[in-house]
């Protein structure tokens, strides 16, 4: 595409992009289990509302923007108290659980290069459920993780990770819970050997953390894993997911303020005016902020609690339903609302496929470790309505799955393809097109053929092509 010669009107603009949305997941009708939190209609107006009441401030400078810096100190303290932070406790408002992580790894990195000169390698010891952003950090950062192997419910093992601890080991990381499966790992008891150990613990909560608070005050069996928790010392939480605000929008918080020096950038080094930066970015749109405070304030503890109810309930349902399908079977514990789904005698990739064609969209998880190849839920409020008909139409399409499988071979790779995919780089896209259905220039249909073959690579080789791939598919069309 060309840059525009000339402006439209925006009515043709608006028409415009309403039309880019046609291929779209249609998330307004409760039908996604992924990426969408939705806390109804009155709940959105007001989250559009507030971000244009917000739309140009920028919260860069707060002498400009006094009130950005009132209102994400406000969201912050909401943040603290939910996950009992106690008084000397801080944080900043991001963009992301990516960023929160980011800063949460970045100013342990700097703190441990003023207390622990000596340590020139240092580790990050997390389990294998933990997030990919701990690793993303690592490699920003120039950071080691270390990874350990988590049990049969999927949970970090305490042994396990204390005997990992290294003389290089400077922050451990919890779950509360891990995406996948919705696990909570032990945090009362990694806590206790973070304090052995002096190290600093960070508690991923991007999930749970407007969560877990309600379904635990809710009387659901949830365990300790908030800034409470002695040897918890940092804590991740996204308010864009289960806090139902508008995306952009999440916090790093910290249980004792000074550490957070080290994470703030300030630079007067040049010839323009002095930057400062509590977060990775500079510019920081006013917008996700004020409509983050406006969802806070709108919903409130009392309808956190009913949303989470409702959210569990759903849940329950599901879990129900699929121990009731002949070939499905639940993974961990499912005790919230995140959940992964196996097949016992089949391949469930073409689940996937097919839930889609009916209008669902459920996210395919490939096998790692000691996880099968599975299927994730994540099940909120806005799902809650479509529950009964989801596992009919779950129950039809497995039956059908089942039933067309048993007169095919299972797919098995090649060994010579795989030793070829393996041992080539990113080039190797050129050679995969028809195995693919995309030579990575548009998205392909259904999905069966790439995950399956994905699946079947090891993680280091999915990720060289699923970088490639994206890497191809973001290109524009300049002709």
């Amino acid at each position: 595409m060309k840059f525009p010669q000339q402006g439209r009107s925006p009515d043709d603009i608006l028409s415009s992009l309403k039309a880019r949305k046609q291929d779209d997941v249609p998330w307004e009708e409760g039908r996604v289990f992924a990426y969408i939190y939705d806390a109804g209609d009155e709940a959105e107006k007001l989250l559009k509302d507030a971000f244009s009441l917000y739309l140009m401030e920028n919260g860069l400078d707060p002498t400009s923007f006094p009130s950005c810096m009132e209102l994400e100190k406000e969201v912050i303290g909401m943040a603290v108290d939910l996950v009992n932070g106690g008084d000397d406790a801080t944080g900043t408002f991001t963009s992301g659980g990516t960023e929160s992580i980011l800063l949460s790894l970045k100013t342990t990195r700097d703190y441990y290069r003023d207390i622990r000169p000596d340590i020139t390698e240092p580790e990050i010891l997390m389990a294998t459920t933990a997030h990919p952003a701990f690793h993303k950090a690592c490699q920003y950062f120039d950071l080691k993780a270390v990874t350990v192997d988590v049990d049969d419910d999927f949970c970090a093992i305490p042994e396990a990770m204390e005997a990992a601890i290294t003389e290089n080991t400077i922050l451990m990381v919890g779950s509360a819970p891990s995406y996948a499966h919705g696990a909570i790992d032990p945090i009362t008891e990694l806590g206790q050997i973070a304090l052995r150990h002096q190290l600093r613990f960070h508690v991923d909560c991007c999930v749970g953390g407007m969560y877990l608070p309600f379904a635990k005050e809710l009387g659901y069996d949830i365990p300790e894993f908030d800034l409470s928790v002695p040897g918890v010392t940092q804590l991740s939480m996204d308010f864009h997911k289960w806090g139902y605000a508008a995306k952009g929008a999440s916090c790093i918080l910290y249980k004792d303020r000074a550490i957070r020096r080290y994470q703030i950038f300030s630079y007067a080094n040049w010839t323009g005016y002095a930057v400062i930066n509590p977060g990775v970015t500079s510019t920081k749109g006013g917008g996700p902020i004020a409509a983050c405070w406006a969802i806070l304030n709108y919903i409130g503890r009392e309808g956190y609690l009913r949303l989470v109810k409702a959210s569990q309930e759903a849940s329950a349902k599901i879990v129900d339903a699929v121990e009731r399908i002949d070939g499905l079977e639940m993974m961990g514990k499912a005790q919230i609302n995140m959940l992964a789904i196996r097949a016992t005698d089949f391949n469930i990739f073409p689940v996937a496929d097919e839930m889609k064609a009916r209008g669902w969209f459920i996210q395919p998880q490939f096998g790692f470790a000691n996880s099968s190849e599975n299927m994730h839920l994540s099940v909120g409020y806005h799902n809650a309505h479509q529950v009964d008909e989801f596992v009919r139409d779950l129950a039809e399409v497995v039956a059908a799955v089942r039933a067309e499988q048993r007169d095919k071979e299972p797919f098995v790779m090649p060994d010579d393809l795989r030793e070829f995919i393996v041992n080539s780089g990113p080039e190797v896209m050129d050679h995969l097109s028809e195995v693919l259905g995309s030579d990575g220039s548009a998205l392909p249909g259904k999905m069966e053929e790439i995950n399956n073959m994905l699946n079947q690579l090891p993680a280091d080789s999915r990720e060289m092509l699923l970088g490639e791939f994206i890497n191809r598919l973001y290109n524009p069309d300049v002709h």
